[in-house]
């Protein structure tokens, strides 16, 4: 064989591996595979039981304002979020802002139930929050209501004094999107 016939040869060699190199190696459709969505509301602590004392949302007012961000695998039962809660209480007056990561479940119908850990920023306090939660489907909207009930559970560990739990019952009234 001589040697233009080898080199036109090793010439279509290289071709058809590139093409296939090319064509093996594009990579495919893309397709949505986690949907994000938030909510906004509302939270009010309803009873709190800490250090022996009982005291209710009367004895000293605090409102609640939890925003997040949720994140979930298209078909999956289970979704993180991201939930920031500034908080406004009455006496002492004063604003509180609690990081609240967590793990939402979608248990049967339009129940749903989770767990967040929760770190309280500039606090001596950190803790846990299980819920329950039923949403309300707006027909025609992209929209949901949803009630949920929380208990905020606070290791709080101040540099004076001594360690205290908290343990609450709140409402948390939103929408979700």
């Amino acid at each position: 064989m001589n040697i233009n016939r080898r080199l036109a040869w090793n010439g279509w060699i290289v071709a058809v591996f590139f093409a296939a190199a090319v064509v093996v190696g594009q990579p495919d459709r893309a397709v949505a595979q986690n949907t994000v969505g938030g909510h906004f509301g509302v939270a009010f602590p309803l009873v709190t039981r800490a250090d022996g004392k009982t005291t209710n949302l009367g004895d000293n007012f605090t409102t609640a304002f939890p925003m997040g961000i949720t994140i979930k695998r298209q078909g999956a039962r289970m979704a993180f979020d991201l939930e920031l809660v500034p908080a406004i209480q009455d006496s002492p007056r004063k604003v509180n802002l609690t990081v609240h990561p967590g793990v939402i479940w979608h248990l049967s119908g339009p129940w749903a139930g989770g767990i967040r850990a929760a770190f309280d920023v500039n606090q001596p306090s950190w803790g846990f929050t299980p819920l329950l939660a039923r949403e309300f489907p707006i027909t025609g909207h992209n929209f949901k209501l949803f009630a949920e009930v929380d208990v905020p559970v606070r290791f709080q560990k101040p540099s004076i004094g001594h360690n205290v739990t908290a343990v609450t019952l709140a409402i948390h009234l939103g929408t979700a999107f």
